[in-house]
């Protein structure tokens, strides 16, 4: 009976600690700067369709070629993830971040100076590792401070950052365009952000609450075993085997990977090819290149809105808005697919595309934390996100293909629509 007491005591003293304001403080400082520093993390991969133009015209190289080029950051991006996100676990998200970021700005240097594919896909690929090191040691400094009660709202606010990141690289890299600076310049000067971003984390941010003499947050655990204490000391001590096998072997974990996937698939199909739709064949005096601004528009307000109505009018059934979503993203990519190039409702439709089509992000990330236990969100951050590359890396050269085969750039929106159409039948699977 003491020992209850002795324990709803301390469970009240903790839960008054995490209320007062210097906590509340460093929370929000964590968040802020967590997407402060992933704002910027787009500006050195998600550019590489603004020059997909300029290199088929001064390189000779295909739209198949470049998919391929795509494809080969996308899939060394996913073998990162698989690492880094343990690492994460490990040693904290704060340096891996930090100096992914570094690193990444110094690569998009290294293409901008590339004279063939292989000049262009090695250091491209090579940069696909380093940006891994942004997304999952970011999500594990999050479920370090944030309870679950507020991780929808929180990973929301996170990929809203990375949203915006969307927004942030294809307004430099139309700007660079307008500007006739040639697509070199493309990989030089939007990066130059991502160097300030890294330095900045590594000042700013610490890996949990007790690196600022907080107590941390009581673990909730998985939920497959329940938030207990024990299980919360178990995780603690997991070696990295045990940390990836318990995340492989969990099923409904497995079939949500397998829908991010297919998500993931579809969002870069849009990233990356429809900046060259609109852009079209007179790429340098192109009247539409701008309407590709509503897609990272789209998706920047997209990422908030379905972190927030997941935690207030889903009770935390990540997998219903994720299916909903899908489905609304596949129906305006249809959408999208009849109209013709320039038309005026092109702007609202590719809007709305890009809003549910992104939306869904921030449920499939919170589900780490929920379904593995925060002492794994890391790892399972980096399975899971290895998933969703090899998907979208698959999509890239398939895209190519059928564009440069039917000569129609607006064939992306088709592809786009089905991988989003099996992403929603998929996503009942799913249980929270």
């Amino acid at each position: 009976m003491n020992n209850e007491r002795a324990v709803r005591e301390l469970s009240r003293t903790r839960s008054a600690q995490f209320r007062t304001a210097p906590f509340r403080n460093a929370q929000w400082r964590m968040l802020l700067a967590t997407m402060f520093c992933y704002l910027f993390f787009y500006t050195g991969r998600q550019t590489f369709g603004f020059a997909i133009p300029g290199i088929e015209q001064e390189l000779g190289l295909s739209k198949v070629t470049l998919g391929w080029a795509s494809a080969a950051l996308l899939w060394s991006y996913a073998v990162g993830q698989s690492i880094n996100g343990n690492l994460g676990d490990k040693f904290g998200g704060r340096r891996l971040m930090s100096l992914g970021a570094i690193l990444s700005c110094l690569l998009n240097w290294a293409v901008s100076f590339g004279n063939s594919f292989l000049g262009l896909v090695v250091p491209w690929a090579a940069n696909g590792y380093f940006q891994s090191m942004g997304w999952a040691p970011g999500s594990r400094v999050l479920s370090n401070w944030w309870p679950p009660s507020d991780r929808g709202k929180v990973y929301g606010a996170y990929v809203f950052a990375a949203g915006m990141a969307s927004v942030l690289a294809f307004t430099t890299s139309t700007l660079i365009l307008e500007f006739d600076l040639g697509w070199r310049w493309i990989f030089r000067l939007p990066v130059l952000l991502l160097l300030v971003g890294g330095v900045s984390y590594y000042v700013i941010v610490r890996d949990r609450p007790e690196d600022l003499g907080f107590p941390p947050l009581p673990d909730d655990g998985a939920q497959a075993s329940g938030p207990t204490e024990s299980h919360a000391k178990d995780a603690l001590v997991e070696t990295s085997w045990q940390r990836y096998r318990h995340v492989l072997s969990d099923p409904r974990f497995l079939v949500a990977s397998v829908a991010i996937g297919f998500q993931n698939m579809a969002r870069y199909g849009l990233l990356i090819w429809v900046p060259v739709h609109f852009l079209g064949d007179d790429w340098k005096n192109s009247d539409t290149k701008w309407m590709s601004l509503a897609l990272p528009i789209g998706m920047a307000l997209g990422a908030i809105a379905s972190g927030w109505l997941s935690d207030r009018f889903f009770h935390s059934n990540r997998s219903r808005v994720i299916g909903l979503f899908l489905f609304l993203a596949a129906c305006s990519s249809l959408v999208m697919y009849l109209l013709p190039r320039g038309h005026w409702l092109g702007v609202p439709i590719l809007l709305l595309a890009g809003f549910f089509a992104y939306g869904p992000q921030s449920a499939f990330w919170a589900l780490c934390p929920d379904l593995l236990g925060r002492e794994r969100a890391g790892t399972g951050t980096g399975v899971m996100n290895t998933a969703a590359y090899i998907f979208a890396g698959l999509g890239e050269p398939l895209i190519g293909w059928i564009i440069e085969s039917n000569d129609d750039t607006s064939l992306v929106f088709g592809v786009v629509a089905a991988a989003c159409l099996v992403g929603a039948l998929i996503s009942p699977m799913i249980r929270r």
